[in-house]
């Protein structure tokens, strides 16, 4: 995506819409190979597609990355696994959908009729995977995800000292995956990722042999002893920042434009916005913009957020509405803030990392948060 239409009408944008989307599905797929190309040799590279891919839309960004090379690809619930093999059934129908939430997301038969894996989490989701497999009266693949720090989902220690004492209740699973997830890998140094590495290592030696994966998109940066035999990167892949306070090694895939809606001078004392958060200390410009927080233009960057109007950086004035932000666009030229214009919200100039740190969040949420009524282009791919 280039900076320098930063501003300049769409002509592709719909006359109706308020703001237009655009997800470069030709970054994504260089984003999964540069990935797949830091990893060992031994390692795949899989692609984590929860959330509806991030919220850029997993019907499309599924097929990009199976095209890019991408066999494996993780969801959260069943649905969402259901939506990803219906997306994939022409470029990839053979490929591995897992769902982290394991039985808990939905009845057997469905994981069954669609051709997914569960990541089981308790013994109880072995116990009732094994009786699915009685059912269905043949070895059904899951993955055992076993807890090592995080506290949230996967196997806790007592459970794991049980079934390593009985590895029969694994009868009838045929064990694909021996997986973990890191708390800290954002954080090169921090102590805990080599203590979770070893704990996992240490799992790993009292179950049954399978393949093992615990690297996250930030995981896939700790170095080879993290990749293991799977990778699962997922914010990397939209272009979200794995390595925090360093340059970002990935492409930007996202770019939101809004549109100015309204233009208008006002001068010293006047306010801005609800609550009047924002007062005029002189003659300024201001452009109203048709994004909110209806569309996952966090209320937080209230007063904090930037956008690029012009080839300059501006601020926003007063608070995020539902439907409208209000920028200070005195240092623009009046024609590039004419109604009708475009500005970056996330573009070239103004990362998604750098937006999420301004509304005091990260990157994850700023792009699952992006709303229904934008008008999404998808290019490339």
């Amino acid at each position: 995506m280039s900076a320098g239409d930063t501003g300049a009408a769409d002509t592709s944008l719909p006359a109706r819409a308020g703001a237009v989307l655009t997800i470069d599905l030709a970054a994504v797929q260089a984003n999964y190979r540069r990935l797949q190309e830091r990893l060992a040799p031994q390692a795949r590279c899989a692609a984590v597609v929860k959330a509806d891919a991030y919220g850029l839309g997993a019907a499309r960004v599924g097929p990009a990355l199976a095209r890019a090379g991408a066999e494996t690809f993780f969801v959260a619930q069943l649905d969402e696994g259901i939506a990803v093999r219906e997306a994939l059934r022409c470029v990839a129908p053979e490929a591995e959908i897992l769902v982290l939430n394991g039985t808990g997301a939905g009845p057997g038969a469905d994981f069954r009729a669609h051709r997914l894996i569960p990541v089981l989490n308790s013994l109880g989701e072995i116990e009732s995977w094994q009786s699915e497999a009685a059912r269905a009266g043949h070895r059904l693949a899951a993955a055992l995800h076993v807890d090592t720090g995080m506290n949230r989902l996967g196997m806790p220690q007592a459970e794991l000292d049980v079934l390593a004492e009985d590895p029969r209740r694994l009868d009838g699973i045929g064990l694909r995956l021996t997986m973990s997830h890191l708390a800290c890998a954002e954080l090169s140094r921090h102590p805990m990722n080599a203590e979770q590495r070893a704990i996992y290592d240490a799992a790993r030696g009292r179950l049954p042999a399978a393949p093992g994966s615990l690297a996250n998109s930030s995981g896939i940066f700790l170095g080879p002893a993290y990749h293991y035999d799977l990778a699962r990167p997922g914010v990397a892949l939209y272009g979200g920042n794995p390595t925090p306070n360093q340059r970002n090694p990935m492409q930007q895939v996202v770019r939101l434009q809004g549109k100015i809606l309204q233009a208008r001078e006002i001068d010293a004392p006047q306010t801005v916005g609800y609550g009047a958060t924002h007062r005029a200390a002189g003659p300024c410009r201001l452009a109203t913009v048709a994004v909110g927080y209806a569309d996952g233009y966090l209320r937080s960057l209230s007063n904090r957020g930037r956008a690029w109007v012009g080839g300059q950086s501006v601020p926003v004035v007063g608070r995020v509405s539902m439907d409208l932000i209000t920028l200070d666009v005195s240092a623009v030229p009046p024609e590039a803030s004419r109604p009708g214009a475009l500005v970056d919200l996330i573009g070239p100039e103004v990362p998604v990392d750098d937006l999420a740190e301004a509304a005091g969040t990260i990157g994850y949420e700023i792009l699952t948060a992006l709303g229904g009524r934008y008008h999404r282009v998808y290019r490339n791919g």
